[in-house]
């Protein structure tokens, strides 16, 4: 039974998942890795059959704890495990599972995902449905699990996921281990190995560790000047930062599009041009921290719930850093998408148009439409409600209204529906063209000390790009 609508291929609806546990070997000169993958969780409903998301590598062993005489076969996408006996929803489960080969990208409708060799190191770029590519998992959004990782690699790679890492040396090799404290969707899993020059940072309530080529240190130090800024920005819009530390990857090569993972934003070099040019990507990544990696997706189909989050997440970051503010912003791309096709919905896009630009930005418009309509004091009392009641778990768009409805005291459903359930975009709303609100107003920015300019804190200018994505 598909788990997910828009990768009726992945996962498997029986299965819930609490934790993976993985132990892997890879040989960066041969792309080389073997693992073994302990697997623990319950059943949501009566099955004596289980499968698991595996693409590419091959298993040699499966064992079920409590189960000698339990089977397995493999497709070239899944483990299918045959149990000897029916087990009951609510059952736990233990599986272990021994497998390797040289990991590679799988061919989706969203492009190759998953596992990628650099020319001297690797990246794994998991949304919506790469996880498979290096360990077998239940891989749809709504099953986050608990995800601890031990790598052994060669000892000139730095090694990172976003979790906070300890490294020792055995038989002249590296082994690194970590263990996040917050649950993950697979999707958000990630390993970055790189021959990497580091930075730590403090950001906000939090530190972090900026990893890059060491040839790219003048434009990373130059790009990334604003991020603990951005980050105090955040935590006091959004909430308190919701994971362990903020982990930022620049990789040698380039890459089409930045790429988020959970406490971890992945940049190629190609985006880093030493003038702040794209710091509005620096400022959309940082946001899925909040919005898709602790508040994270049900299901595929609410996706602007993470991206639109995160492309009003640029236009506030913009406004609060003395740029165009982010009425300006709705404004301008209100105009853009007008001369635009009108066949998209935004709570339900479809698979192949889940990651459009019009889901991106229709989702932000639809966030700047409850702003006008509820005010900046309720609206930023909804964004932090939301992190707060869904943190580190799954919710809906129904979720969302229905909370925005109960902090603000205002009913949205109906001003939402149009924005987010039609294809046609809605006509602009008459407080649109009215005069331009306040920008961010020292009352909300100063209990994280970012200030209007008089004299004390200055915000940071940071140069602002067209917007792209």
């Amino acid at each position: 039974m598909s788990a997910d609508d828009y990768t009726p291929h992945s996962g498997d609806a029986a299965l819930e998942v609490s934790s993976y546990d993985l132990d892997l070997d890879y040989k960066p000169s041969t792309n080389r890795l073997t693992g073994t993958a302990v697997i623990r969780g319950s059943f949501r409903q009566v099955t004596r059959t289980m499968s698991l998301d595996l693409v590419g590598l091959a298993v040699s062993k499966v064992k079920v704890a409590g189960d000698a005489r339990a089977t397995f076969t493999q497709s070239d996408r899944k483990v299918k495990i045959s149990l000897s006996t029916e087990c009951e929803r609510g059952e736990q489960f233990e599986i272990t599972i021994s497998y390797g080969g040289s990991p590679r990208p799988r061919r989706t409708r969203w492009g190759a995902l998953g596992w990628e060799e650099l020319e001297d190191g690797v990246l794994v770029a998991s949304q919506p449905t790469g996880a498979a590519t290096w360990f077998p998992c239940n891989d749809v959004p709504r099953d986050k699990a608990r995800h601890t990782l031990v790598l052994t690699t060669d000892p000139l790679y730095t090694v990172a996921t976003g979790a906070p890492a300890t490294r020792r040396q055995a038989k002249g090799r590296s082994v690194w281990t970590f263990t996040p404290a917050a649950p993950m969707a697979t999707y958000l899993s990630t390993v970055q190995i790189g021959r990497y020059a580091r930075t730590d940072v403090r950001l906000g309530s939090t530190t972090g560790t900026i990893l890059y080529p060491p040839l790219l240190q003048e434009r990373v130090s130059r790009d990334f000047a604003d991020l603990d800024a951005m980050m105090r920005t955040y935590e006091t819009l959004f909430g308190p930062y919701p994971f362990e530390r903020y982990t930022v990857v620049v990789t040698p090569d380039d890459l089409e599009i930045p790429l988020e993972a959970q406490a971890m934003g992945i940049f190629g070099a190609n985006h880093i041009d030493g003038n702040g040019g794209l710091e509005r990507l620096i400022a959309h990544e940082l946001a899925h921290q909040w919005f898709g990696n602790s508040v994270g997706l049900a299901q595929w189909r609410d996706i602007w719930l993470n991206e639109g989050f995160a492309c009003y997440a640029e236009w506030i970051w913009s406004e609060a850093s003395a740029g165009p503010t982010a009425h300006r912003k709705a404004l301008a791309h209100y105009a853009r998408m007008l001369t635009e096709s009108q066949d998209l919905v935004v709570s339900d896009p479809g698979p192949d148009a889940m990651f459009d630009d019009r889901v991106y930005k229709r989702g932000a418009l639809a966030l700047h439409a409850v702003r006008v309509a509820v005010g900046d004091d309720a609206f930023f009392a909804i964004l932090r409600a939301w992190t707060r009641r869904f943190a580190h778990a799954t919710a809906t768009t129904p979720d969302f209204i229905a909370l925005a409805e109960r902090v603000s005291g205002v009913a949205l459903a109906e001003l939402l529906h149009p924005w987010l359930d039609r294809p046609e975009l809605p006509p602009m709303p008459d407080a649109w063209s009215r005069d331009e609100p306040a920008p961010l107003t020292e009352a909300i920015l100063l209990p994280r000390g970012i200030s209007q300019p008089d004299g004390r804190e200055q915000p940071r200018q940071g140069a602002t790009a067209p917007d792209q994505r």
